[in-house]
């Protein structure tokens, strides 16, 4: 039997068929909350993603394992389980988890899963609580709803990318991607996020749910002000490199030794921003005294602070800026990230023992409950780690579990 868990959702099982990033990361977030988190993978290959290295994490000898670092960020506290789910025994194997399962996760093409009788109509057949979350690039509908998708080509033609990065005219301009997968994750929290509602619901009704969820629509949900900009405007938003379209003044400014953040929400930190580097005149010209003529007059006001600020060297000023209250930031690099003594005090950064590597770190979940803590003692499995002792919940022995594994099966 499996260990106790802990956590909010500890009387939870999810049964997740996904692979690649979306859905395994709103997996990852439920087994985080202290569900039970069964990963399906392919016999002898497993998820995608724990090919796509280097790097690769190392075992205890310092040789690398098989598993990419791609696959440890979206796969921890859950249990892997080997199943050829195109032979009928795997079929039923998934059939009998989704039977005990309150979640299933998946993210094959649209109508793939159908053809295993593994669909959502099948599964909530015979278990009528169950709630069958389908994450897809385009849907179950519509004239895009048979096409793959990935994070990259859904950043471009969902706008992301018409909005990031340094404008056209400016040295090194053009369309960037975000630094991270964010369509992914995004789809990931929503799916998280739906899965969680469907489960409240189901206290209220005892009956499951079907969720269709597309990448696409996770895009242009989440083009958020840049959007309703374009709808109240009828201008089309464009790259700005770092400058706020609505908030001024918010950009990146060169001091005398580095760059910083500088990010003033509202007209009462300007006038603390212009009174800490000794320009509070400015906080009254009435080119600059509000925030719409701060964004209507940003070409003139953006040099005047860029100047003022190549008088500074960065440490004093940002230590005046933070002394008055005027938000701002270094750029840290990814290890400067994980240096900074909040992000230490917070242990957003966590060693779990591992059964070939010893230990593998892991950045944790953000999230903090009172009551019910959580967690986090499983680390990212190994390929099919957890196969025999599953396949013994649903009442399988050694030799049965020994047959389908000759057989291909598991």
């Amino acid at each position: 039997m499996t260990e106790a868990r802990q956590g909010p959702l500890s009387h939870i099982r999810v049964l997740d068929l996904s692979r690649i990033m979306a859905a395994p990361w709103a997996t990852q977030i439920l087994a985080d909350l202290g569900a039970d988190v069964i990963k399906v993978e392919r016999p002898g290959a497993g998820d995608d993603t724990r090919g796509w290295g280097p790097p690769f994490l190392k075992d205890r000898d310092g040789n690398p394992t098989k598993d990419a670092g791609y696959f440890l960020a979206v796969n921890r506290g859950k249990r892997s389980v080997t199943v050829d789910m195109a032979s009928p025994e795997g079929q039923e194997i998934i059939r009998r988890l989704a039977g005990g399962a309150d979640i299933v996760l998946e993210n094959f093409k649209a109508g793939a899963l159908a053809r295993y009788g593994l669909d959502a109509a099948s599964l909530r057949a015979a278990n009528p609580r169950l709630i069958y979350c389908s994450v897809t690039g385009f849907g179950q509908d519509g004239p895009r709803a048979d096409q793959a998708a990935y994070d990259f080509a859904i950043q471009a033609m969902g706008g992301l990318m018409s909005v990031t990065g340094e404008r056209d005219d400016a040295p090194g301009g053009g369309p960037q991607k975000v630094g991270v997968p964010i369509v992914d994750l995004m789809t990931g929290m929503y799916a998280a996020v739906a899965v969680l509602a469907a489960l409240a619901r189901r206290g209220e009704t005892g009956v499951g749910e079907t969720i269709d969820l597309a990448m696409l629509d996770v895009q242009a949900a989440f083009l958020a002000n840049q959007a309703t900009n374009w709808l109240l405007s009828g201008r089309p938003p464009k790259r700005g490199g770092n400058r706020h379209p609505n908030i001024q003044p918010q950009d990146v400014f060169p001091c005398a030794d580095g760059d910083f953040v500088l990010a003033v929400g509202n007209d009462g930190q300007f006038r603390k921003l212009c009174a800490a580097i000794g320009c509070a005149a400015w906080a009254d010209d009435e080119r600059f005294a509000t925030n719409a003529a701060r964004v209507r007059n940003n070409a003139e006001l953006t040099p005047l602070l860029a100047g003022r600020f190549k008088t500074f060297e960065r440490a004093a000023l940002m230590r005046a800026l933070d002394e008055a209250g005027v938000p701002c930031a270094p750029i840290n690099t990814v290890p400067q990230v994980f240096e900074d003594p909040q992000i230490r005090h917070r242990q957003m950064l966590r060693d779990l023992p591992h059964p070939v590597a010893g230990t593998v770190p892991q950045v944790v979940s953000p999230l903090r409950f009172a009551e019910n803590p959580l967690r986090f003692d499983r680390a990212p499995p190994t390929l099919g780690q957890h196969t025999a002792e599953v396949l013994a919940e649903l009442g399988l022995d050694e030799r049965a579990v020994a047959g389908l594994s000759a057989r291909g099966v598991v």
